[in-house]
């Protein structure tokens, strides 16, 4: 038996200083922090979505059992700790008592069997998170306080997973009143804020929860609004109307109007948020591997870190960035070489001129430059290649999972996680719901062997050869690792730009 309580008295420190105290404020400081977000996410219910721009929101709603806090450390958070037993296959969590749901309901064991059942059960199986989960076998109630999480396989990541996205907890007698669609637009968790109003593509207002088990709010509301138009929302924050514009809204080319501000500034932090183009691996020519390693070789991508990002990114040589474990510093990326694209497309049979698409978000005037070069690059070896933006709703709900792409479609991934668990997964296993073309028994073998392993060394190489088993196939050109880029006004103050977006504003204050 192992127990792990985290050294509570070491875990309440650290918990204070990501900004989570223990004891109720009873007065709200004054004041409202506005964001500018680049997406809705459509829904708010934990279990429909995998959007970073919803945990940046929903962070301030929903609490986990766990919560991992600004400086990536794992504390308690509903639960008060934990013990891992059966060599790894079941986890007894003690839970935090006195909390209570915005609505007035008591959060007890009971709403954390509801919450795990509902995310493993049929409505789960609706949306993109019950994949993460899937290694829950049962939540079972032991009392009050206590429940049993037991595993069907081992997941040396499932104590992360519980910090955030699916497995925030929800409200068992609310959803059962009220009905998930109803839930979808008006959530309600035990989170330092309470929901008050949501309109679809405008915005989501928020008022500060006095009762918040870490501690009152240090404003009394919040509001997201989504302005997806880069210049849009750079001009409302200019204009003071929002404080803060969050990633991956910035474009570059427009730090330098942000810095000539004195009322502003730029705030940047390395993160986990890594960009490619995945392939169409099951039509056109890019079915092809050799094709799919041409493009790659083909596109100068140091260039445009250096021309496009202006430094705030670093080259990947698979799909994730340092601060994933899996990482592989010593993997190099194929090297850019138009040369040798264009014999692997003539030994392919690829005639000169011969076209693709490239499908991507259109909010994001960044990408939509990197894309536009990356056409260029590739016209260069005889591919001739056109843009196709989407609204990021459509790319992501719809014309990926339903594989309905083009030959190439852009791809940004949080990996939240910090795991490569969470990105290999999602991207290359069979069925997958961003893995709408591939299927590859290798793979799929790989990918469950690294979820059995305890010893961390050997996990970690199975997971390093995962991604070089990626990038011999070549299943995506992997791009980028971007840092998250923040716009502010300087009146807000005690802000901290997390690695991970998973933004929670309790420390916040606004002059």
């Amino acid at each position: 038996m192992i127990k792990i309580q985290r050294g509570l008295r070491t875990a309440f420190v650290a918990m204070a200083l990501a900004g989570v105290a223990f004891a109720p404020v009873s007065a709200l400081a004054a004041g409202k922090l506005t964001v500018s977000s680049p997406q809705d996410p459509g829904s708010w219910d934990p279990i429909d979505t995998f959007l970073v721009n919803w945990a940046s929101v929903a962070t301030n709603i929903f609490d986990g059992l766990t919560y991992r806090g600004p400086d990536l450390k794992l504390v308690p958070g509903l639960a008060t700790s934990w013990e891992v037993l059966d060599n790894g296959m079941r986890i007894r969590f003690k839970l935090r008592e006195g909390v209570k749901f915005h609505n007035g309901e008591a959060f007890d064991a009971e709403a954390v069997k509801f919450t795990f059942d509902r995310l493993l059960g049929a409505e789960g199986a609706k949306g993109p998170q019950q994949s993460n989960y899937n290694s829950i076998g049962s939540v079972d109630v032991i009392d009050a306080t206590t429940i049993d999480m037991k595993l069907k396989v081992a997941d040396p990541v499932i104590l992360t997973k519980l910090a955030g996205y699916g497995a925030m907890i929800v409200p068992p007698k609310y959803i059962a009143e009220k009905g998930d669609a109803y839930f979808n637009a008006h959530p309600v968790g035990t989170g330092a804020f309470k929901f008050v109003s949501y309109e679809p593509k405008v915005n989501i207002v928020l008022s500060a929860n006095p009762d918040y088990f870490g501690g009152a709010p240090k404003i009394s509301d919040l509001e997201y609004k989504f302005i997806s138009e880069p210049a849009t929302a750079v001009a409302e924050l200019q204009a003071g109307r929002v404080d803060l514009v969050i990633p991956p809204t910035i474009p570059i080319g427009m730090i330098p109007t942000i810095q000539g501000n004195a009322k502003l500034a730029v705030v940047t932090s390395p993160g986990p948020t890594v960009y490619a183009l995945r392939f169409n691996t099951r039509d056109g020519i890019t079915k092809d591997p050799k094709v799919r390693q041409a493009l790659i070789m083909g596109v100068d991508r140091d260039a445009i870190i250096k021309s496009i990002l202006g430094g705030q990114a670093q080259p990947i040589a698979s799909f994730q960035g340092p601060l994933s474990f899996g990482f592989d510093k010593a993997m190099k990326p194929l090297p850019y070489d138009p040369v040798k694209a264009q014999a692997l497309l003539k030994e392919a049979g690829v005639a000169p001129g011969a076209s693709l698409q490239i499908d991507l978000r259109g909010n994001e005037a960044t990408f939509i430059e990197v894309a536009q070069a990356i056409s260029a690059y590739l016209q260069t070896i005889g591919i001739t290649a056109t843009i196709k933006p989407y609204e990021t709703n459509v790319l992501l709900n719809d014309i990926i999972p339903g594989g309905k792409t083009g030959a190439m479609f852009q791809q940004s991934w949080g990996g939240w996680t910090l795991d490569y668990d969470n990105t290999a997964v999602a991207m290359y296993h069979t069925g997958e719901k961003w893995n709408p073309y591939d299927s590859d028994p290798k793979m799929d073998d790989l990918l469950a062997k690294q979820r059995t392993i305890t010893n961390v060394a050997e996990r970690e190489k199975v997971l390093q050869e995962i991604a070089h088993y990626a990038a011999d196939r070549a299943l995506e050109m992997p791009l980028y690792n971007l840092n998250a880029i923040f716009g502010i006004n300087k009146r807000v103050k005690n802000f901290t730009p997390v690695p991970d977006s998973r933004l929670k504003f309790t420390d916040v204050t606004v002059d």
